[in-house]
């Protein structure tokens, strides 16, 4: 059943739509899990202060960061890291070198007390571009010419092994787990066969197993998800739905759901045994508390924004003609640029986008959204104004993968410009630094520092994995983590 916008406006003036505290950092009272953000309308950025976005007081975080003498990885003191892995220097347990590009990431129970982890390579196109590709593993390949994929990576106390999960895919962004132990890798392109270099066609999210080799043999997309520049993707343990975002421009991505057909059962591999038009794919359609529609969420400037959410079907899933957010007319759905990483989390769905400029309404240095399944809405956690210098440390801007934190609130990986981190952000809305990528893959005189990606805890907490996209490096972080505080 539709939630229609005048239920939505009546439920609306009943229950509010949230407040922001005034400050350099904005605080959104009324929401759990909020993160920081300033209380500058976004609209008119170049009339705001200086986005530094405080980091608050000592109390918050675990302190400054500290240089690293070996130039990867700065981080508060009494924290220390590990190299899991390293593209060009590590090696499979066949042979071959760590692919390179380390994008979204998860970590599953291993047995006898190891950690598995599933790690994307976003590697687009032909294998010759790549120095370092995801290794064509026999009976694990879907496309012999693409050269991305995911590797599987065990980890003991004193001893990493890793192997190819599957093979042949493209563009392997940020995907998402199961809550039935499984990884869910998506492509993050609309390459069809005979386009790019490609034999067969692309744009599709595949299911990977950690635990069980078999399970990976001859791989087929999950064609009832569509075809479209997947970024990533969260399954709603209770209902059955999966959450999907749409990394797209010309015009701006989608954020999509899934609804299983009637009987359907979750469970380890049955996405793989749907037909191709099984259940219902839909993309988003939003409106604010008066009923009025909105075309794109970078028209939200303030934390605690509020908006209805009905689900319109997407007319040809597999897009066989025209992509799929190019098949809705103006006013049919909302869009957004960068629609990014997703979490499940509190339970409902945490969604990043990254940032908006020309190409929208109004432009901002990102947001994260939170849905709500079951009030059918969507509130604004942060909003960063546009960062106006990215090259000093300090601000925060274009956030990607996140994860929520055992230890309250969010962690946040960054794919903004110059200065690259991991921050945290307490459940009261301040955020912290944990870590900064100190690896200068620039020069000297134009240092460049790649993004962040594949944030995740280790099943027990103890753990903080991450990866430097390019070269490639996953990274394990252990130290004095605490209960953040709300402030």
């Amino acid at each position: 059943m539709s939630l229609t916008r005048r239920d939505f406006a009546r439920t609306s003036a009943i229950t509010g739509a949230g407040i922001a505290l005034a400050g350099s950092v904005g605080v959104l009272a009324t929401a759990p899990n909020a993160l920081a953000s300033t209380e500058t309308d976004a609209a008119h950025p170049d009339d705001a202060p200086a986005q530094g976005h405080d980091h608050g007081p000592s109390t918050v975080g675990y302190g400054p960061l500290e240089p690293d003498p070996k130039g990867i990885l700065a981080l508060p003191a009494g924290f220390s890291y590990r190299i899991i892995t390293y593209s060009g220097k590590t090696r499979l347990e066949s042979g071959e070198f760590t692919p390179s590009n380390h994008d979204g990431t998860s970590t599953f129970e291993g047995p006898r007390g190891t950690t598995l982890l599933v790690n994307n390579h976003e590697l687009a196109g032909p294998r010759a571009k790549w120095t370092y590709p995801v290794p064509l593993t026999e009976g694990l390949v879907y496309d012999p010419a693409a050269a991305g994929g995911c590797t599987v990576v065990e980890v003991r106390r004193d001893h990493v092994a890793e192997w190819v999960g599957i093979a042949g895919t493209s563009t392997n962004c940020a995907g998402g787990n199961t809550p039935w132990g499984t990884w869910l890798t998506c492509e993050e392109t609309e390459d069809k066969a005979g386009q790019n270099g490609m034999t067969k066609d692309h744009g599709y999210v595949f299911e990977v197993d950690p635990a069980d080799h078999r399970a990976n043999r001859a791989p087929e997309p999950i064609k009832a998800l569509g075809r479209y520049a997947h970024e990533a993707v969260v399954v709603d343990p209770k209902r059955g739905h999966l959450f999907l975002t749409e990394d797209a421009a010309g015009p701006n991505g989608l954020l999509y759901r899934w609804t299983p057909p009637a009987g359907f059962r979750h469970g380890r591999g049955k996405l793989r045994t749907l037909a191709d038009d099984a259940g219902v794919l839909q993309a988003f359609k939003c409106f604010d508390s008066g009923g009025r529609f909105v075309d794109d969420l970078s028209r939200a400037t303030r934390t605690g924004t509020v908006y209805g959410v009905d689900w319109v079907d997407v007319p040809d899933r597999d897009a066989r003609q025209v992509s799929t957010r190019k098949q809705f007319g103006e006013g049919q759905i909302t869009r957004a640029r960068k629609l990014e990483g997703m979490w499940w989390g509190d339970g409902g769905v945490y969604v990043v986008s990254s940032y908006a400029r020309a190409e929208s309404p109004v432009r901002h240095d990102g947001q994260v959204w939170f849905y709500d399944p079951r009030r059918r809405t969507l509130t604004l956690k942060v909003l960063i104004g546009v960062n106006p210098d990215p090259a000093k440390d300090g601000a925060f801007d274009g956030p990607d993968n996140i994860t929520v934190s055992p230890y309250g609130g969010l962690v946040i990986a960054e794919d903004g410009e110059g200065v690259q981190h991991l921050f945290g952000a307490t459940d009261s809305g301040r955020t912290y630094p944990i870590a900064r990528n100190e690896l200068n893959i620039g020069t000297e005189q134009e240092p460049e520092y790649s993004e962040f990606t594949g944030v995740t805890f280790s099943p027990d907490g103890r753990t903080l994995y991450a990866n430097i996209q390019t070269p490639g490096i996953m990274v394990a972080i252990t130290g004095p983590w605490k209960r953040q505080k709300k402030q």
